[in-house]
């Protein structure tokens, strides 16, 4: 992931325990390819290190909470365009109501 911010970071900064991992989160914060690497971690079943801005102990209660999900890339990336879709729609009424 080419854009990834963690991309420069230094890999044991991510893989910690305990509270360093909430630390670790805040790389994720902003990063323009965090969604794709959440996905790749929930689909992939990855255990260890902070992936997308979640723990392995957020991911393994997310992954317990939603078992049918067989795609969390599809999952996340209708999620996102749903959001997105969402924020023009907001836009464009308050455009409207002022305009």
């Amino acid at each position: 992931m080419v854009r990834a911010v963690c991309r420069t970071a230094d890999p044991d900064e991510l893989f910690v325990q305990g509270a360093e991992q909430h630390r670790a989160k805040t790389v994720c914060s902003g990063c323009p390819v965090r969604t794709e690497c959440l996905a790749y971690a929930l689909d992939s079943r990855i255990e260890h290190g902070v992936w997308g801005g979640m723990t392995e102990r957020e991911r393994r209660a997310l992954l317990r909470r939603r078992p049918t999900v067989s795609s969390w890339r599809r999952l996340l990336e209708m999620a996102r365009a749903e959001h997105e879709r969402q924020g023009r729609a907001g836009g464009d009424a308050a455009r409207r109501a002022t305009g």
